[in-house]
């Protein structure tokens, strides 16, 4: 009976890193579903010059840099947390 339980678990396992890979393809493979913008902001930057459209980009990733810090943030506090309790 264990080794049904074992198989069963093996299956989800393999299930969940076949959705993960699959999805990481869709991700990597078609990229260009995700060159959306919105109405605005593509009439504004179609009818611009070329310096409202880097400005934009800027913008735009000047924007994208704060969550990833607060995510390297978390991450390097949790190691750092995790190293203590090893120590201690």
């Amino acid at each position: 009976m264990h080794k049904i339980g074992k198989m069963a678990n093996q299956t989800k396992n393999n299930t969940a890193k076949a959705l993960k890979l699959m999805t990481l393809l869709v991700l990597f493979l078609l990229p260009n579903i995700f060159y959306a913008q919105c109405a605005m902001c593509k009439a504004v930057v179609e009818n611009g010059d070329s310096t409202m459209a880097e400005g934009i980009n800027f913008g735009i990733v000047y924007l994208m840099i704060f969550p990833y810090l607060i995510l390297a943030l978390g991450i390097f506090l949790f190691v750092r947390n995790k190293k203590k309790k090893k120590v201690n």
